[in-house]
């Protein structure tokens, strides 16, 4: 079972991480699915396009984001795991959001899209070796483990799930 040391991962990705630190990699990325796909159930279509305040993205275009990040992270695990020693540059998750087309889908359309990716990222991280997780590689002019971005996935998820409830669904649904 792999855990995390929180001080190991880089600084601006701790606030995710704290989420999911006290659980190993794969319960952290199991539970934190299982509960964004208990609460995306919840969501009715008509919410989709809300916004809790002027200039933050819609329901939908938030869940494009955490799937975006998810692919993003993974990629990088994938390279760092298999020794790749190229720097990756960063994103910029604001100018992928408005290119997502997340109004073209349904609540329920990308709640199967999250899902089935999950199910992707845990079949990646669930055959990657002690070794491979150790593996250390820089992305946006930052050093991180293989192991580290597993628990980024799963604590980026938890902290917009969070958001959702707190800040998008606040009224009952």
């Amino acid at each position: 079972m792999q855990y995390i040391n929180l001080d190991s991962v880089p600084s601006f990705y701790q606030t995710y991480v704290k989420h999911v630190c006290d659980a190993p990699l794969m319960d952290a990325l199991q539970k934190s699915q299982q509960l964004l796909q208990e609460l995306l159930t919840s969501i009715p279509e008509t919410k989709g396009e809300f916004r809790y305040d002027k200039g933050k993205w819609s329901i939908k275009e938030l869940l494009c984001h955490m799937m975006d990040t998810e692919r993003i992270f993974c990629y990088r695990a994938l390279r760092f795991s298999r020794n790749d020693s190229t720097e990756l540059h960063g994103f910029d998750e604001n100018t992928y959001a408005p290119e997502a087309n997340a109004h073209g889908r349904s609540i329920a359309q990308l709640a199967r899209e999250v899902h089935n990716l999950r199910i992707v990222t845990l079949d990646l991280f669930r055959n990657l070796t002690p070794e491979m997780l150790n593996r250390i590689g820089k992305a946006n002019n930052t050093q991180i483990s293989v192991v580290a971005l597993g628990y980024i996935v799963a604590g980026h998820e938890t902290h917009h799930r969070i958001v959702l409830q707190e800040r998008y669904l606040s009224d009952g649904i």
